[in-house]
């Protein structure tokens, strides 16, 4: 965790308010940014960006980087538990993009069989399934 200080600042507040109504939920900067704006809120695009990475440092938020073309996602998790919320997995539909969260006891199953049988520590949170999701599948 990094030693940077914790500035109190009015945003700062009004942003961890907003995080603490999601607890579990992955959601984007983008997203923060949209709701903020929707609620006519004052606060700035770089000051969200910002805090956002804060709060990482501080074990606020959990951060999750899917790839080079998907924005990283967060996900509120309390002061100082980062370390011990649950991490999940992610999917990623190859076709619209749309990204599900898996949060299911089979994948720690996985993780276990990976270690024990292969001898292979698995990183849940670089780690993505891709295919396709149902909606597109009915597409076809």
């Amino acid at each position: 965790m990094s030693t940077r200080s914790k500035y109190k600042t009015k945003q700062r507040k009004i942003l961890i308010d907003y995080l603490e109504t999601v607890p579990g939920v992955h959601i984007t900067a983008s997203d923060v940014c949209e709701y903020f704006r929707g609620q006519g809120s004052p606060i700035g695009q770089s000051t969200i960006y910002r805090q956002l990475e804060s709060l990482v440092d501080e074990g606020i938020l959990n951060k999750y980087i899917i790839d080079g073309n998907s924005p990283a996602c967060f996900e509120y998790v309390e002061e100082d538990r980062h370390e011990k919320a649950c991490i999940c997995f992610h999917c990623k539909c190859e076709k619209c993009g749309k990204l599900i969260h898996l949060h299911c006891d089979e994948m720690e199953e996985i993780q276990v069989h990976l270690f024990e049988k292969h001898s292979f520590k698995l990183d849940p949170v670089r780690t993505v399934f891709y295919g396709l999701c149902e909606e597109c599948m009915c597409q076809r």
